[in-house]
């Protein structure tokens, strides 16, 4: 990995930005709390941030699919990321996709201070277009990880969350009832569905 917990106590603070994207059921957010955890156990100061909105699972803490969690902060927007504690060296950011468009300014300030900066988020919503914030922080980020669940339909790698029942919102809150990962191939056979 570009930025380990043992290089950044060897060089210093030194600010870094790292996207973890893909489809729902991916593993994002596992693959969030495994580099916070490990943050932890290197003694690294940090804090977790998610919206407000996402309620899922807990109100407060960030909860993977495998129930694997963390206490973090629930904010109404991306500039209360800032107000952070002084001594916070990293920085986990989870469901960024449902972040305003100021996230990428806010981690490229938290960067310049010298944090590292996780975020986590869907790269795409559920009808294949390019989702929130997180197109602008891909493009900054020093390290981007692009997870792939398996496609319910045939097995194939997926990158797509297919949305399974009638409802145009963009934002829909939901698991299993609601979505299931699809290869490209069975996400466009269902466009007459739910697209």
């Amino acid at each position: 990995m570009l930025f380990s917990e043992q290089n950044y106590k060897r060089r210093g603070a030194f600010g870094s930005i790292e996207i973890i994207c893909g489809c729902m059921f991916s593993g994002k957010t596992e693959e969030l709390l495994r580099r916070l955890k490990r943050a932890q156990i290197a003694k690294l100061n940090i804090e977790i941030f998610k919206p407000v909105t996402d309620t899922r699972f807990d109100q407060t803490a960030v909860v993977s699919h495998d129930l694997n969690s963390i206490e973090s902060t629930p904010v109404e927007n991306s500039t209360a990321i800032l107000l952070l504690k002084a001594d916070t060296q990293v920085v986990g950011i989870d469901e960024a996709q449902f972040f305003d468009d100021n996230l990428p300014a806010v981690c490229n300030q938290l960067a310049q201070k010298g944090i590292r900066v996780i975020v986590a988020g869907l790269d795409m919503d559920f009808q294949g277009k390019p989702f929130g914030p997180i197109p602008a922080l891909m493009a900054i980020a020093e390290l981007v990880t692009k997870v792939n669940a398996v496609c319910v339909q045939c097995g194939s790698p997926a990158v797509y969350s297919y949305r399974t029942v009638a409802n145009a919102n963009k934002v829909l809150l939901g698991e299993k009832d609601s979505y299931e990962p699809r290869c490209r191939h069975c996400f466009h056979l269902g466009d007459g569905d739910n697209h």
